[in-house]
């Protein structure tokens, strides 16, 4: 079993950040734009964790090289059930450098996006006081 998925099924946010490369690229699967970095990737993690119930995941896939796996899971948000995946790439060192993840149905995206909107400042509020800590007040983290 992949580390990052014991790490979310036991609700542990030190491990997951810890598994996070430094310049983590994370897709949202209602964002256009992708986030980079550890700081914003954990936070939108912690954020998705108050706003998901009755969260499993139900499936892993990994490549035969150990870099690429697949973790498919359900959940439900607003009432709604949904079903996604994360697809995660780790570097070198074993940390996740990529980290995409995919939802379905539409419904259940509409409603992850009205969730993580309502979020999104304390999201991008927790991702700067993490940046400040590491690298002093007046660092930016890029939302």
């Amino acid at each position: 079993m992949h580390d990052f998925r014991k790490a979310v099924e036991a609700d542990d946010h030190d491990t997951i950040r810890a598994l996070l490369a430094e310049d983590v690229v994370f897709t949202s699967p209602v964002a256009f734009e992708p986030y980079a970095g550890r700081a914003i990737t954990a936070a939108i993690i912690r954020g998705v964790s108050r706003v998901f119930t009755d969260f499993r995941y139900v499936r892993e896939i990994n490549d035969a090289g150990g870099r690429d796996h697949a973790l498919v899971f359900e959940a439900t948000v607003g009432g709604r059930k949904l079903n996604g995946c994360d697809f995660i790439h780790t570097n070198e060192e074993g940390l996740i450098d990529d980290l995409v993840v995919m939802v379905r149905p539409l419904s259940a995206a509409t409603a992850l996006a009205e969730a993580m909107g309502a979020q999104f400042d304390r999201i991008a509020r927790e991702a700067q006081e993490e940046v400040e800590r590491e690298e002093g007040p007046g660092s930016a983290v890029q939302a």
